[in-house]
This record gives structure tokens, C-alpha cells and sequence, in this order.
């Protein structure tokens, strides 16, 4: 049961229900040269809203503010790779990355990055969506956790730095996208905007 601290009851105890998501859904298999992080995200949005935008692997740009394009190859599926293009002001120019997992009844979405100009390597991230109540209505709380080699040259903390910055960007983006969709009273899953 959730209460409106974010908070359940276990066996020994109180726990949030973030590190509850985060024990089921996040745990990486991290390597001595490599660094991982989880987020989390209140979002004063439904949950079929927020998770209409996360699910849509090919196309990350409706909230993510360094992807300028988006181009899936073949059918979109489990496996499918998408070709993306940054924005300029970012050490790369493109990613490819592909799809691991879509899970539409738990509300998962796994991706790799599996080639591009860039030094994010073995780079995986999971981005999971839940209910929750904000204020008495309904919102959704948004993990999102990742793994990735240190390159050359730089450290755990500046690696994780980074990439922590890059997804609080694109958390923030995704929270101010559902909010104004959600007071505009649109509730129901985004096909299109």
C-alpha cells in the first residue's frame, strides 16, 4: 500500500517504494571499469500519458531534447535498432541504439547503445513507469537507471556525472511535456502530437 510519502510497509520495516521499483527493475551487472546509476522522477501526470511518450522508442525527440531525429530500421520491435541524431553541443553527432525490452503491462523499456560517434560503450539503461498519487490525483513516478564503461581518461564520478546530467535533462523534459498535456486535460495515451 502507498502512502503519500511514497512509502510501504516490509518486514522490517518502512521502505520507499523507489527502492522497492529499483530492487525489482534495476539492478546492472556492473564491472570493475564501468558505472551505473539509478533516477527517479515524480511526474504530476497519469501514468497511461507519461508511459504513451517512454514507450515510444522510435521517437525519443517528443521529450528529449538532444535527439534532433529518429530512424528505426525494419519493424518496430523487440530487437529493432533506431539510428539517432544529437544536437549539436554534445561530444557525438549519432547513436545507434537497440531495443531489448517493451513491456506495455509493466511498463519497462530496456535499450542498448550498440554502435555511434561517441564514448558512451556498453551503455544500457532500463526506464521503468508506476502509479503514484501527488496531491491526491493521479501521477507516475519514473526510475531510470543505467550502466556504461569509464572511457580513457576519465573518472566513475565524472562518467556518471555526465550521463546523469544528460537523463535529469530528459527526465525534466518528459515531466514538463506530460504536465501540460495533463492540464490540458489530455489523459488519455499520446499516439501523435
Amino acid at each position: 500500500m502507498v502512502t503519500s510519502d511514497h512509502m510501504t510497509m516490509n518486514g522490517n520495516g518502512y521502505i520507499k517504494m523507489e527502492d522497492e521499483y529499483v530492487w525489482q527493475h534495476h539492478r546492472h551487472d556492473v564491472k570493475e571499469n564501468q558505472c551505473s546509476k539509478s533516477l527517479v522522477k515524480h511526474i504530476k501526470a497519469p501514468l497511461p500519458l507519461v508511459w504513451s511518450l517512454v514507450r515510444r522508442f522510435d521517437e525519443p525527440q517528443k521529450y528529449k531534447p538532444f535527439i534532433s531525429r529518429c530512424i528505426v530500421e525494419g519493424d518496430f520491435q523487440i530487437g529493432s535498432l533506431r539510428q539517432v541524431n544529437v544536437k549539436s553541443g554534445l561530444p557525438a553527432t549519432t547513436s545507434t541504439e537497440r531495443l531489448e525490452v517493451l513491456d506495455d503491462e509493466e511498463h519497462i523499456l530496456r535499450m542498448r547503445i550498440v554502435g555511434g560517434d561517441h564514448r558512451l560503450k556498453n551503455y544500457s539503461s532500463v526506464t521503468t513507469v508506476h502509479p503514484e498519487i501527488i496531491d491526491g490525483r493521479p501521477g507516475t513516478l519514473v526510475i531510470e537507471s543505467f550502466v556504461v564503461d569509464v572511457p580513457d581518461g576519465n573518472t566513475k564520478d565524472e562518467t556518471c556525472y555526465f550521463v546523469e546530467a544528460l537523463i535529469k535533462c530528459n527526465l525534466k523534459s518528459l515531466a514538463d511535456l506530460s504536465e501540460r498535456l495533463a492540464v490540458q486535460d489530455q489523459t488519455e495515451p499520446i499516439d501523435t502530437i
